[in-house]
C-alpha cells in the first residue's frame, strides 16, 4: 500500500453572534481538514488546529510535506512523522510545522484503523472506558454578556441542565470583571459542577496570582493558561502561589516542549491538542511523559468531528494519573459555541448524553466525512 495523494480542505463559515476570548473577537469559524489517499482505495482524515493561519499550512502541506509523503507506506506512521519533523527541524520545531504534521498523522491513524478493521483506541492499546466524560466549553464574552452579565448564568445553567458535570468559562477581561463573572456562574450552577476558567494567557504572573486568590474561594477546578506559554517561570510562580490547580499546554508542541512543561512542574493538568502538538503519534509520547511525572492529561479540543473523535480514542486509551481508586480520569473538551462546520462535516454520533460521549466503535476514527457538505464552506 502506498500514499497517492494528500488534499487540504480549508473551511470557513460566518457565525451569527460574534464572541471573544481574551485575545480577539471571532466572527467566523475556520478549520483545515487533511485527506490522505492510498493506491488501495483506503483514505484517512486528519485535522490541523490553526484558526485563520490555514493559508500557511495549506502551502506547507501541499508544497513541502506532500512531495515527501507521496509513495510512502501509510502504515509507517513513525517513519513518516520523523521524516517530516526532521525535514524542518532546524527552523520549525514548533507552531505551524507541527500543526501540519498533526493533520497528516491523524489521517494515517485513521487509515491504519480502517486497514486493520479496528478503532484507533484499540491500536493505541485498548480502551480503559467506552465513554468519556465531557465538559462544556463556552461562556465566552458576547455583546449580550457585556450588556447583561446575567446572560452568563443562563448559559451555564443550560449546560448543567443538558447533563454536563463540568463547564469551562473564559476570563482575561480585567480582574474585577473576571471575579464578578466567575462568581455569577458559580452561584448559578452550584458547588457540584466542576468549574474551570481559561485566561488564554491574558495576564502577567502578578495579576494571575491575584485572580487565583479569588478563584480559590470559588472552588475553581483549574485555572488554564494564566500566563503566556513561553513563560515557564511565570507558570511556576502562579502554581506555587495558589491552591487552584494550574492547567496549560494547548500552545505547546511535541515531546520536547512538554518535557520542559512537566519536568519544571509548571502545571497540574497538561493539555496537548492532538491537532497541533504533533498528532496522535506524538500525543502518545506526551502521555508517557505525563504518566512519568504523575500529571493528569486532559487534551485541548476545539475543532470538528475529526478532532473530537481523535481525542475520544486517545483519552479512552489513557489510564488515570496517578492510578488510584480516587484519581480523576481524563475528560473531553466539548466546544459548545456556534460552528456549522463542526456540526455538519462529520457523520457519526459525537454528541454528549448525560455528560458523556461514547468512543466511536467503527474502524479508524469511526466517523465519516461528508465531502459534499465541505464544498459549501471550502475557501478554495
Amino acid at each position: 500500500m502506498k500514499i497517492t495523494d494528500i488534499t487540504s480542505h480549508p473551511l470557513r463559515c460566518k457565525i451569527d453572534q460574534s464572541f471573544a476570548y481574551s485575545q480577539k473577537w471571532l466572527e467566523h469559524r475556520s478549520a483545515l481538514l487533511v485527506k490522505v489517499e492510498t493506491d488501495e482505495g483506503v483514505s484517512g482524515w486528519g485535522e490541523c488546529f490553526c484558526h485563520d493561519a490555514w493559508p500557511a499550512l495549506v502551502a506547507l502541506i501541499d508544497r513541502v510535506y506532500k512531495p515527501l509523503v507521496i509513495g510512502q507506506d501509510p502504515l509507517a506512521r513513525e517513519v513518516i512523522w520523523s521524516l517530516l519533523y526532521n525535514w524542518t527541524r532546524d527552523y520549525g520545531q514548533k507552531g505551524l510545522t507541527t500543526a501540519a504534521i498533526s493533520g497528516i498523522d491523524i489521517a494515517l491513524w485513521d487509515i491504519a484503523g480502517k486497514v486493520a478493521g479496528l478503532p484507533v483506541s484499540k491500536l493505541l492499546g485498548g480502551n480503559f472506558t467506552s465513554r468519556v466524560e465531557a465538559y462544556a466549553t463556552g461562556l465566552y464574552l458576547t455583546q449580550r454578556a457585556i450588556e447583561d452579565p446575567m446572560a452568563l448564568q443562563e448559559e451555564a445553567v443550560a449546560y448543567a441542565e443538558e447533563g454536563f458535570k463540568g463547564i469551562k468559562m473564559k476570563v482575561g477581561f480585567g480582574l474585577a470583571a473576571d471575579v464578578r463573572n466567575v462568581k455569577l456562574v458559580r452561584q448559578a450552577v452550584g458547588d457540584s459542577i466542576k468549574l474551570m476558567v481559561d485566561a488564554n494567557h491574558a495576564y502577567p504572573p502578578s495579576v494571575s496570582i491575584r485572580l487565583a486568590q479569588h478563584l480559590e474561594h470559588l472552588g475553581v477546578f483549574w485555572f488554564e493558561e494564566p500566563v503566556i506559554p513561553e513563560d515557564l517561570d511565570g507558570y511556576c510562580e502562579v502554581r506555587q502561589a495558589t491552591t487552584v490547580p494550574i492547567a496549560g499546554g494547548e500552545a505547546e508542541f511535541t515531546r520536547y516542549g512538554f518535557l520542559q512543561l512537566l519536568s519544571r512542574r509548571c502545571v497540574d493538568v497538561v493539555q496537548p491538542d492532538l491537532c497541533i502538538c504533533g498528532g496522535i503519534s506524538e500525543a502518545k509520547k506526551i502521555a508517557a511523559l505525563a504518566s512519568a511525572f504523575g500529571t493528569q492529561l486532559v487534551p485541548h479540543v476545539w475543532g470538528t468531528g475529526i478532532a473530537i473523535a481523535a481525542a475520544l480514542h486517545f483519552i479512552a486509551s489513557l489510564s488515570s494519573e496517578p492510578p488510584s481508586l480516587n484519581s480523576e480520569p481524563s475528560m473531553l473538551e466539548l466546544d459548545r459555541t456556534e460552528n456549522a462546520i463542526r456540526d455538519g462535516s462529520s457523520v457519526g454520533q459525537l454528541a454528549a448524553v448525560d455528560g458523556y460521549v461514547a468512543v466511536p466503535k467503527g474502524p479508524g476514527l469511526g466517523i465519516d466525512i461528508d465531502e459534499t457538505f465541505l464544498e459549501k464552506y471550502k475557501v478554495f
